[in-house]
């Protein structure tokens, strides 16, 4: 069994590092990772024992006591009284029951069960808030390890060009139209090319160790991140912060109910059984009693403006939380879709530059081999048409980083 177990685990392992992940994969995963998502099991265990408790107030009551009592002096009769029906002794014990069972309480339980639903579900929706902020987390290191693997794929495409340069050098120099300081001066570009090479990797595992860390699961230096789509964001707002206001009015609500509770009346029921030592013939040793009981204090109703005011404070206090949540919502907005329409056009404008670029290290290269440009000089172009090749896929990235934060702002 350990052995299978082992094996079970070894293969989705496996699987885990050499499959492709996706985004939306990576929230998950990270979602049922994260410790705090066992904070939820606890906040509903919670609740249901306080509604058990307090369902507890519909059951009979039932109180026993035991008493015995020494007197020193008992009752003094005169002559003419005293027989064995008036004999009385200095020593009295015995034991009582009483049983209240609870008619009507004017909505108490019910109103303190309200109560403890509410408080369970503000403290789910602080958990959903809390939790949501792991997507933004997950996204910077997501959308991070697209960025380095552009790079990496760029500095292949300039490693690539700088060995065919390098093979058009070593061609002239054959010829005697090139010397080696022009091979060696490719060389130095190509050994910066690989050193720049060996630090993206390094970053890139930094960057994966990050995440498997967040997501629970190993990954090796083959997984690759599915590149997400260019998707449109709606401008609704599902945001968890707003139900965790909405939660917090509701539980308002439920304790301003409660001020009405208290000051119902409460009916109960009650029956009394006592049996004790015989002190007189006249007294008979058991005894049982039962009755109807009614209360209703009237105290709650010195502090009900003020409860209630306090109340309408907190009302206010969330609102304005609430308020002020959406105005930085609307900024951050405003911002992000900003930063979308100018990578836009920034992007637009890629193409050409890149067009331009290719067409000017072409014509360089053409001059190298006809001995009218330096080596330098088309190493410059080469360089020039790399960088604008990493300007666009960094713009493109940099462009499904900000969709999918504004996507994230808005929990599209």
């Amino acid at each position: 069994m350990k052995r299978l177990l082992f094996l079970l685990a070894f293969v989705q392992i496996a699987i885990i590092s050499s499959a492709q992940l996706t985004l939306e994969k990576c929230h998950q995963m990270a979602h049922d990772n994260y410790p705090l998502i066992r904070r939820y099991k606890l906040v509903e265990q919670s609740r249901d024992f306080t509604l058990s408790n307090a369902t507890t107030g519909y059951l009979p009551q039932i109180k026993l006591g035991a008493n015995s009592i020494y007197i020193s002096d008992v009752v003094d009769l005169p002559a003419n009284l005293k027989s064995g029906a008036f004999d009385m002794g200095h020593n009295m014990y015995g034991v009582n029951v009483q049983v209240n069972q609870t008619i009507y309480d004017g909505g108490y339980i019910s109103s303190n069960k309200r109560i403890a639903r509410a408080q369970s579900e503000v403290q789910n929706k602080q958990l959903d808030v809390n939790m949501y902020d792991i997507n933004e987390r997950i996204d910077q290191i997501y959308f991070g390890v697209l960025i380095i693997d552009e790079q990496i794929k760029q500095n292949m495409l300039l490693q690539k060009d700088l060995g065919i340069s390098s093979k058009t050098i070593a061609s002239m120099i054959k010829g005697g139209m090139a010397n080696q300081t022009d091979a060696d001066v490719i060389k130095v570009e190509e050994i910066k090319a690989q050193q720049q090479e060996s630090s993206l990797r390094v970053s890139r595992r930094t960057y994966l160790s990050m995440l498997a860390t967040f997501i629970g699961s190993q990954i090796d230096e083959k997984t690759e991140l599915e590149r997400p789509e260019l998707v449109s964001v709606s401008a609704e707002n599902h945001r968890p912060e707003l139900d965790f206001y909405s939660s917090q009015n509701s539980l308002l609500n439920a304790k301003r109910k409660a001020l009405d509770v208290a000051l119902m009346p409460k009916f109960s029921a009650f029956a009394v059984g006592l049996y004790s030592h015989q002190m007189t013939s006249l007294v008979n040793n058991a005894i049982f009693g039962a009755g109807i009981t009614m209360s209703w204090s009237i105290g709650s109703l010195y502090t009900r403006k003020n409860d209630i005011r306090k109340l309408d404070i907190e009302h206010q206090q969330i609102e304005n939380d609430r308020n002020t949540f959406l105005f930085n919502i609307q900024l951050q907005n405003q911002q992000y879709n900003g930063n979308i329409e100018n990578l836009k056009q920034q992007i637009s404008q890629d193409d050409d530059i890149i067009t331009l670029r290719d067409n000017i290290r072409s014509k360089s290269e053409k001059k190298v081999q006809n001995g009218t440009e330096t080596v330098n000089e088309m190493l410059r172009d080469i360089n020039a048409v790399s960088e604008a090749r990493q300007t666009k896929a960094n713009h493109e990235i940099q462009l499904l980083n900000e969709v999918y934060r504004l996507k994230n702002l808005l929990k599209n």
